[in-house]
């Protein structure tokens, strides 16, 4: 393979990457423009997605010459061959699309200007190394990285942090005081002049910041724009004022959705227009790095014909820019990790409790929130009480509450006035960003005002705070993270593609292929799985009142599942036993996992369902929440069979016995013909099987008790290991415990059908 079919084909692997990276990338940045939108229900979710693909769309196309970062924003290229200038792309994109994928399955936002800058350092910093050790003639490292502009990105990270959450934490508490949550009343007075200033502001942004790469802003447009930039938002504030009144004053058109609407297309246009560099920089830069040798390096080897070109201006081509929009509007109308990241985001803001948190409390998140909500109590008891008092009915969350309780499973997450001062916000902070180029995050600034905005509206309750800001506290990490992990996997991968030529490249491609399938069938299995059970336990959300026989039936169904998977995870985790079969194991650990997360769901549940319980069925809700608290204790006692018995084998410990296995394997399969006896029993209209189920209850411990007692002897014989004869005899507790709970379930569902005998002889529902 000659130089130029050689790196024809690197290009042409760099902008099958830029596909790759367009798709992981708009996934991941969506949470920017469309999260103030989506969490309040601002439109339907098409809308949304019209005006939010708009924007992108605009802002793609009309992008020009923006590709300094990728070109000469890190590294000096002057300084590089081609040969080297093309490992750097490669490890760079590669990196970038993996990763990138990973925070978007588990959907974390990330900043993907952080993730090219420091993957763009790695590389280039491998390669630097390379020389420096290669040739004694070679720069010093500082002549090769452009090491100040990582460093304006690190101070960018925690600038950004500071000053997006406290403007808007203060701008949202002013907001609120204002207009309340019963903000229908004060919009007839102060809805247009809200309106005209935010739409001014966000008018002026995207002059500023999302249109300033466009091909139609000239340098004479941009300096006249900067120049007359008071008259500017005077004028719109004006005319946006006048326009907003009459819409509101004869159409009675909500002012609040529109300005909305009109910052979801700003930030949609921005994003496009500035991020784009993030996707196909790298490619477009390694493409002109191409065309520069075809032209100008005849007779040159590609280890030895530098870069200097790259240090000038690069023209994009119309078409790429026009495809790249069309990707990129694509990839958010049918991105599933799209919206998986911007739930994350959203469920953060939440308004009222979500059913489940995504996040675990921390040590450090709980005493966060003890010693701040402590501070704050002190300084709330010196406020007179008659001032206090008109402050906590300001921030009455009751008729939002109501509305939403009133409001089928589409209900916003929070209101209105938050998801306009989160856009409006935002945009000013960005322009004042660029206006003085300092050095802030679409991503960081976005999603920090949010969160700065929810703790003002008082979304962080008691109920919430620990795990909403331990998820932001995992949020800001992850960015730091990006940089660490950016930088380290490109250099690695940077000095593979080096040493290991075209076989290394092709071995990285295959590995970055199967991990994208992996993480992406692995994203859509959960998926499905978390569908499917949702509709298993789907009780007609969208009816005001549930009845009892509605709740009886779907628990019903719960338990059938439920009684016939127990038994076949503890069949197969006794086969791993018996082989010492780390694989078998797993898979019986795997399948009891996903029962954790059934149960947990059902008992989150809980509250949405007897909310909506009629004053007749209460009864019902009491005995829902038992039957739910025996399945969860259930799932534990499978959990003390399965976990310890994996590490028994993990920790390579003494084999359990062929007369032990053939113990368990007898006592499982008594089990499994009680569950079955079980669930025979609780579909009979009458109660008579409630002796024969206790019998053979009876019957099954009486055996473990003598199993217990032979297990003894052989301890007290030297026939079996410690370790395994403590394992064997816990075993066979969990085992005694699932007995007894399966009859305190047969007890609750007959109790259960006896009041809805009652129900139905009384002629209720």
């Amino acid at each position: 393979m000659d130089y130029n079919t050689f790196y024809l084909l690197a290009v042409i692997i760099l902008f099958f990457l830029a596909i790759s990276d367009l798709i992981v990338g708009v996934s991941n940045d969506a949470v920017n423009f469309l999260n103030a939108a989506v969490g309040s229900k601002a439109a339907s979710f098409k809308t949304i997605m019209i005006f939010a693909a708009f924007g992108v769309f605009i802002g793609a196309v009309f992008s020009t010459g923006m590709m300094e970062v990728a070109r000469k924003g890190i590294f000096h290229p002057e300084f590089f061959s081609l040969n080297e200038i093309m490992v750097i792309f490669l490890a760079v994109m590669l990196t970038d699309v993996i990763m990138l994928d990973l925070f978007n399955t588990f959907g974390m936002p990330t900043s993907t200007t952080v993730s090219i800058v420091f993957e763009l350092l790695g590389a280039a910093v491998a390669l630097s190394v390379i020389k420096i050790y290669s040739n004694p003639d070679a720069l010093s490292i500082s002549e090769y990285i452009n090491s100040a502009k990582a460093l304006a990105i690190i101070s960018g990270i925690l600038l950004s942090v500071v000053v997006a959450f406290t403007a808007g934490l203060l701008i949202q508490y002013l907001s609120r005081f204002i207009f309340t949550f019963q903000y229908e009343k004060q919009m007839k007075y102060f809805g247009a002049l809200f309106g005209g200033i935010a739409i001014a502001i966000i008018t002026y942004f995207i002059l500023i910041k999302g249109a300033k790469h466009a091909a139609f802003m000239t340098d004479a447009l941009k300096t006249s724009i900067k120049e007359n930039s008071f008259q500017l938002i005077i004028y719109s504030f004006i005319f946006w004022t006048i326009i907003l009144q009459i819409l509101y004053s004869f159409f009675k058109i909500n002012i609040l959705k529109i300005i909305v609407l009109i910052g979801t297309f700003a930030l949609g246009l921005a994003f496009a227009g500035n991020d784009l560099v993030n996707f196909i920089g790298v490619p477009i830069a390694g493409y002109s790095s191409y065309l520069d040798y075809i032209h100008n390096g005849t007779g040159v080897s590609p280890d030895s014909f530098l870069m200097t070109n790259m240090a000038g201006q690069v023209k994009t081509p119309g078409y790429l820019l026009v495809l790249a929009g069309l990707i990129m509007v694509a990839t958010l109308s049918i991105s599933r990790k799209a919206r998986n990241v911007i739930k994350t985001s959203v469920d953060l803001g939440s308004q009222v409790d979500i059913e489940e948190e995504k996040f675990s409390p921390s040590l450090f998140s709980s005493g966060l929130v003890r010693g701040i909500s402590k501070f704050f109590n002190t300084i709330v008891k010196v406020i007179p009480t008659g001032i206090r008092k008109n402050i906590v009915s300001r921030f009455d969350q009751t008729h939002f509450n109501v509305s939403i309780k009133n409001t089928d499973k589409d209900a916003p997450s929070f209101d209105l006035v938050r998801a306009a001062v989160t856009l409006m916000v935002a945009s000013v902070l960005i322009t004042i960003g660029t206006n003085f180029k300092l050095p802030l995050s679409t991503t960081y600034v976005t999603f920090m005002v949010f969160m700065g905005a929810s703790l003002a509206d008082g979304a962080w309750g008691r109920e919430s705070a620990v795990y909403r800001v331990s998820g932001v506290l995992s949020v800001i990490g992850g960015w730091f993270f990006t940089a660490l992990i950016a930088f380290i996997s490109a250099f690695i991968m940077a000095f593979i593609i080096y040493y290991g030529g075209i076989i290394g490249l092709l071995i990285l491609i295959i590995l970055a292929g199967y991990l994208i399938y992996h993480t992406y069938s692995s994203f859509n299995k959960k998926k499905k799985e978390d569908e499917a059970f949702d509709t298993e336990l789907e009780i007609h959300s969208k009816q005001d009142i549930l009845s009892s026989q509605q709740i009886y039936d779907k628990t019903l169904n719960m338990i059938d599942i439920m009684l016939t998977d127990i038994p076949k995870i503890l069949e197969t985790n006794i086969k791993g036993l018996g082989k010492e079969d780390l694989k078998i194991l797993n898979k019986a650990k795997e399948s009891n996992n996903v029962w954790h997360s059934k149960t947990k769901r059902m008992k989150n549940k809980i509250r949405n369902i007897v909310e909506k319980l009629s004053e007749k069925s209460v009864y019902a809700g009491n005995q829902y929440v038992r039957i739910v608290e025996n399945l969860r204790d259930m799932y534990y006692s499978t959990q003390m069979i399965v976990k310890p018995s994996t590490q028994h084998v993990i920790n390579y410990h003494k084999p359990f016995t062929k007369d032990q296995i053939k113990d368990l394997s007898d006592i499982n399969g008594k089990l499994k013909n009680y569950f079955n006896s079980i669930l025979a029993g609780i579909h009979k209209t009458d109660s008579d099987y409630i002796t024969s189920i206790k019998s053979e209850r009876n019957k099954i411990l009486d055996l473990i008790e003598d199993y217990r007692k032979t297990q003894l002897k052989r301890i007290k014989k030297a026939e079996t290991g410690v370790r395994t004869s403590i394992l064997y005899i816990d075993i066979l507790s969990e085992y005694k415990n699932m007995l007894l709970l399966g009859y305190s379930l047969v007890k609750i569902i007959d109790e259960f059908k006896t009041e809805l005998n009652l129900e139905k002889e009384n002629g209720e529902d």
